[in-house]
């Protein structure tokens, strides 16, 4: 049981600022010498690296719409040992899907919720003064039965700005909790699926570090602490078990979508990880019974992937006798050929005859729910699974038989099926759950 109390960080739409609130408040804490447990609430596969960085432990996505309260359960439970839990939210506080999933519709408000975490609303006051007070004020009353701690005021103009945007928070009843003055400089770098990944920064460290002396001159840090709250949750679920004993996993730059609480429960169910790395051209563990390839970013490094003979021969022997298994850019790894924005074509592993193009950017978003029509590492045809797709590429051939039939969070079929060849699988969407049939 976790009885760690805990923040949720929202805001009221993307572009807020919250990530550099986020990593600042989590490195603030973690120096004063409390035991900071991270957390994000829906989708994301890039930000519980950064969190890791900043409060030095592991973080874990919570969701709503693809978890069941046993596993929600179970996943809050690895703050077991923190002295405060801070939750990052997705896009804006309430935003989710239509259609109910797991436990709900996958917003930032029902994890607080369900959670008894009080929100902390970071709010964008560029170009208004009082009236921020009014949007804020609609964002606490949209649903009275959240807990609400306060708003933090970012990117303020001027201590004039401040002044007047903070009288407009007071006669709304609303806590301030801070106020950022407006910087260029604290912005995290970006690229087309959002921020670039941790391992990528060119300084990460150093970011980190100015985002916390920032926060601890601009936002009361006792009155946050003070405000965290939580609620016991049932007992009795458990992570994902492990689709095999000793899993080779990819784990580079081009390879590092990997949902955090699936790793942490191949681990903790005693899955030995076998962690290698395709652009440094190793080959998978001879002995393992499983290759996993996770998403990333393979068209940034397709070159280096096409001349890595030494990956590419080790796929293939696995291939003969032993599964593998692709996530989205994982799975155009194991195709037949990728081609990048400039237009060139990379030959991949071709252990499925799998063609996608960047030449000609198409954006897939969203949750996907999917059953499977041919078996997959760690699940049975007819198996339920629930994940999320996000990237820019365009299927130009998918002609290997199809794994699924997936749709997305509404029930509306798409195409990406993913598709399986003798012993590997491959698919767009990230797994994050599974139900047998």
């Amino acid at each position: 049981m976790n009885d760690a109390p805990g923040i949720m960080i929202s805001a009221p739409s993307s572009g807020t600022g919250k990530t550099t609130v986020m990593l600042g408040l989590l490195r603030a804490l973690a120096e004063e010498g409390m035991r900071v447990q991270p957390f994000k609430s829906g989708p994301d596969y890039i930000d519980p690296a950064f969190h890791l960085a900043a409060a030095g432990r592991a973080s874990f996505n919570l969701d709503t719409w693809a978890m069941g309260e046993e596993l929600l359960s179970a996943i809050a439970a690895q703050a077991e040992g923190a002295e405060i839990c801070v939750a990052e939210g997705s896009m804006g506080l309430y935003d989710g899907v239509a259609t109910r999933g797991q436990s709900g519709f996958g917003t930032s408000a029902e994890t607080a919720q369900r959670l008894g975490w009080p929100v902390v609303l970071v709010v964008d006051v560029s170009g208004q003064a009082q009236s921020a007070a009014a949007a804020a004020l609609g964002f606490r009353m949209y649903n009275p039965d959240l807990p609400f701690a306060g708003v933090i005021l970012n990117r303020v103009a001027s201590p004039r700005h401040e002044r007047l945007t903070a009288l407009g928070m007071e006669k709304a009843g609303l806590n301030v909790l801070g106020a950022l003055p407006r910087r260029g400089d604290l912005t995290l770098p970006e690229r087309h699926l959002g921020l670039i990944q941790a391992v990528e920064h060119p300084d990460l460290e150093a970011a980190i570090a100015g985002y916390a002396a920032f926060l601890r001159m601009h936002v009361d840090l006792e009155a946050i602490k003070a405000a965290a709250r939580g609620k016991p949750l049932a007992q009795g679920g458990a992570l994902p078990a492990p689709p095999a004993q000793r899993i080779a996993l990819a784990q580079d730059a081009a390879f590092s979508f990997a949902y955090p609480h699936l790793v942490e429960g191949w681990r903790a169910a005693g899955a030995e990880l076998l962690p290698f790395s395709p652009l440094a051209d190793e080959a998978p563990d001879a002995t393992a019974d499983l290759v996993w390839l996770p998403g990333g970013y393979p068209e940034l490094h397709a070159g280096r992937l096409a001349a890595a003979d030494t990956f590419r021969a080790g796929l293939r022997r696995h291939a003969e006798t032993r599964p593998v298994h692709g996530e989205c850019g994982g799975y155009m790894a194991l195709g037949a050929g990728l081609i990048d924005k400039e237009g060139k074509r990379h030959a991949m592993a071709g252990l499925l005859g799998l063609e996608t193009s960047y030449e000609k950017r198409k954006f897939h978003l969203g949750y996907r729910q999917a059953e499977l029509l041919a078996p997959m590492p760690g699940y049975a045809p007819g198996a339920r699974l629930r994940g999320h797709e996000y990237h820019y590429s365009t299927i130009l051939e998918q002609p290997d038989a199809p794994l699924a039939r997936v749709a997305d969070a509404d029930g509306n079929p798409v195409p990406e099926t993913g598709s399986h060849r003798g012993n590997v699988t491959g698919t767009f969407f990230h797994l994050i759950t599974g139900q047998e049939p």
